[in-house]
């Protein structure tokens, strides 16, 4: 089909005929031919225009083949954009940004551990520096004794209350992952290196910022990185900056307060129609190959999720039990 008023951009749905549902099919087909638009540069912009309108993103940007040939398996559709390196997949959950192609090269209990350590780095990027403000803010009485010393000798001469502090760091970081972005990739490997040393060492020198909360601010932007999906990392960072303030506000309450906001709003999110929290409504099937990855053996059936035609998929693997010459 043809998008793109003056562009005249053709875009191309790919699907397997006997495995994609075909309400997915021909609700997708229809929001396409729909969009009115004078250029289609890149597969971004049917991201957008498609109607997605939250901080999470609701559709899969992939260039890697592997990603889409399982997408396909599993009942999903790719979306092509003439011109563009990226392929679009829906419909997809938010446990699908955690999953990576090279979780099916390795065991599936590391596989497992690898999962579980992106939802978790996912969560401390996210509540690391507004727990740093909520507590030197409202609850002094949760920091051992000890640790709050150091704490309090690392802040001395820090002017700033924790809301600004924390801020100024969190804008740092950004400013240097934004330059070194724009800059050939030498030199824009250096300056997020030796940008990140030189300038957290002269703010800690010059009484702008306290060492400790530099740590828990370069530790959080770093676990922001560990997500598959770049376009989740960047909605992770942006979620710090609301949970700063809720945190500035409320301390502890104030976080839960943003955890229920949050919470509400990724279980009302669709893709496709589909539920994009997987956790809610709760599907059982789902849970083999999502936060966590059974064998392959065990993988007996396909991503409800896409409502795919054919839910059962083979699963078989070979006895590992060979004759061997103790058994004479």
């Amino acid at each position: 089909m043809i998008v793109g008023e003056f562009s005249k951009t053709k875009v191309v749905m790919m699907y397997l005929d006997n495995l994609a549902e075909k309400d997915n099919v021909d609700f997708l087909e229809e929001s396409l031919r729909a969009l009115e638009y004078d250029q289609i540069n890149d597969s971004a912009y049917i991201q957008e225009l498609m109607g997605e309108k939250s901080i999470f993103p609701l559709y899969i940007n992939t260039e890697r083949t592997d990603r889409v040939t399982k997408a396909l398996i599993d009942g999903k559709i790719a979306i092509f954009v003439d011109g563009s390196p990226s392929v679009l997949l829906t419909p997809v959950s938010y446990f699908d940004f955690f999953i990576s192609p090279e979780d099916y090269n390795v065991s599936w209990l590391y596989a497992t551990f690898s999962r579980i350590l992106r939802l978790i780095a996912v969560l401390f990027s996210i509540c690391a520096t507004p727990l740093y403000v909520a507590v030197l803010n409202y609850h002094y009485e949760l920091i051992p004794s000890d640790l709050l010393e150091t704490l309090i000798l690392s802040r001395a001469q820090v002017p700033f209350p924790p809301l600004i502090e924390a801020l100024f760091l969190e804008l740092a970081i950004d400013l240097l992952r934004e330059a070194g972005a724009r800059l050939p990739m030498k030199v824009g490997q250096t300056l997020g290196i030796v940008g990140g040393i030189v300038i957290g060492q002269a703010s800690v020198q010059a009484g702008l910022t306290s060492n400790i909360l530099l740590i828990i601010v370069a530790l959080s932007a770093l676990a922001s990185f560990i997500t598959p999906i770049y376009k989740m990392g960047n909605a992770v960072r942006l979620l710090r900056f609301p949970f700063l303030i809720f945190a500035e506000i409320g301390g502890l309450f104030g976080i839960s307060l943003g955890f229920i906001f949050l919470f509400t709003h990724l279980f009302r999110l669709t893709s496709l129609r589909k539920p994009y929290a997987l956790f809610y409504p709760t599907r059982q099937q789902s849970v083999k190959d999502s936060w966590i990855r059974f064998p392959l053996t065990m993988i007996d059936t396909r991503d409800v999720q896409a409502r795919p035609q054919h839910v059962k998929k083979s699963a078989k693997g070979i006895s590992t039990k060979h004759r061997s010459d103790f058994d004479d």
